[in-house]
């Protein structure tokens, strides 16, 4: 447990409002997020130097400060150094990056075609290839994605174009769309009954279903989160057998499921440029520069391209990381000794620090009844316990509970901790850069 984390947890319990933001600054697209802090004024490209560069004119870094408008994400272990993507000539940082790379990079949203924006609602976001992707500041202190797909699924159905190329005259319907596969399905529908009786999903808020391939694809890239609630039953877009979501559009291709290309849609439908921007010296974008140790327990090699996992089984002490369906790496673990049983439940990886004290208190029963972060000092009769320089922490949940390693034993495969997944040092160390902020962690 971690006073740090306790102390970050309650400064954050009254989220600043957001501003709104004048139509001027969409336009603005940042470049260099160098880890910056809360509120911090950032480097940034400006949308119009991007285009002088495009026609070979001289380019200069203007600094252009979101006067408080658009809240940036806070330091939460995120990636402390911008990339470049050469591909399609933008840059990836600080919690999109770790995003990206936790989705399954490019295999999920496709590649960034625009630097991060400020938009009218003040929201911070950037654009992909498959999508519009927003910083949601009062998702931070929870164990949901704060990073996700803008809900842009109503506003792309409700155009007259509809497809997968640019937007038309922006017309909408009447009515948004009566098309029978966009109808409010019952429970108790025969094609509702049909498709659960198939193993399919059913969402009463939406009145629609999801089956078959798409069913796969949601359950397997945390479509709950991703994607939202399905507004439509499948339709056919453009040739390709589709399904609209709250965040997108999932589509059939000859490669299998994903996200529908409605990036440069949304790009001109939000007025920000898809100017490519000059490299400024960064980094090309690689997993090494983030895997900078070997995996120290391998079981298979992967392409690097499937969205990221970590499953932890108290009954058999043992964690599994994951890239897609491929198992890469299998650990032993020490999860918590009774009575501070490590939580089960479906959390992520929330807020990491390389290296920091832990000190806590427990009753005479054993109970944890006080962390550094509570303030203040141990309640009389209490037991104090502490650990320094604990290294490369990685917070998954809300009761401070994190996989770290743990220098103190070697006792891996029994349980040892107040709560937190005890791992071998070098497992520690391979973790911490292999699981960005984002990762999904299932404790079972």
């Amino acid at each position: 447990m971690s006073g740090t984390l306790a102390a970050a947890a309650a400064s954050a319990r009254s989220p600043r409002l957001l501003r709104g933001l004048q139509r001027s600054l969409t336009v603005a697209c940042t470049a260099l997020l160098l880890g910056s802090a809360l509120g911090t004024p950032l480097t940034v490209y400006a949308q119009d130097d991007a285009l002088a560069q495009a026609n070979g004119e001289p380019m200069e870094l203007a600094a252009i400060s979101y006067m408080g408008n658009a809240e940036l994400p806070p330091a939460l272990g995120q990636a402390s150094f911008a990339v470049y993507l050469p591909e399609t000539g933008h840059t990836l940082s600080d919690v999109f990056l770790d995003y990206w790379r936790a989705t399954g990079e490019e295999a999920m949203f496709g590649l960034p075609i625009s630097e991060p924006f400020a938009t009218e609602d003040g929201t911070y976001a950037q654009i992909f290839e498959r999508g519009a992707l927003e910083y949601l500041p009062l998702k931070v202190w929870t164990v949901e994605p704060f990073v996700r797909p803008m809900p842009v699924g109503r506003l792309l159905i409700g155009e007259r174009s509809s497809g997968l190329g640019a937007p038309g005259s922006g017309k909408r319907l009447a009515s948004g769309n009566r098309a029978p596969e966009m109808r409010f399905l019952a429970a108790d529908d025969p094609v509702v009954q049909e498709v659960l009786a198939n193993g399919g999903f059913y969402d009463s808020a939406s009145g629609h279903t999801i089956s078959g391939a798409f069913l796969d694809w949601y359950w397997a890239h945390e479509g709950d989160y991703y994607l939202g609630s399905p507004l439509s039953e499948i339709v056919e877009v453009d040739g390709h057998t589709a399904q609209w979501f709250d965040g997108g559009l999932l589509i059939e291709t000859a490669d299998g499921v994903q996200l529908a290309p409605l990036g440069e849609q949304l790009a001109e439908r939000f007025e920000v440029s898809t100017a490519p921007m000059p490299d400024g010296d960064l980094p090309v974008y690689a997993e090494s520069l983030f895997t900078t140790v070997p995996n120290p327990a391998p079981v298979a090699e992967t392409d690097g391209h499937g969205p990221k996992r970590i499953e932890v089984s108290i009954d058999q002490q043992m964690l599994r990381a994951f890239e897609g369906s491929t198992l890469v790496l299998e650990t032993a673990v020490s999860t918590g000794l009774a009575p501070n049983d490590t939580e089960r439940g479906r959390f992520r990886i929330r807020y990491k620090v390389a290296r920091e004290d832990m000190r806590g208190a427990t009753d005479s029963e054993g109970n944890v009844i006080w962390v550094v972060g509570d303030g203040g000092d141990p309640p009389a009769g209490s037991i104090p316990y502490g650990v320094s320089d604990v290294p490369n922490v990685m917070y998954i949940n809300m009761d401070a509970e994190a996989l770290h390693g743990a220098y103190w034993h070697s006792n891996f495969g029994n349980v040892m901790s107040h709560g937190c997944i005890n791992l071998p040092l070098p497992v520690a160390e391979f973790l911490y850069g292999w699981a960005p902020i984002g990762t999904p962690v299932t404790v079972s």
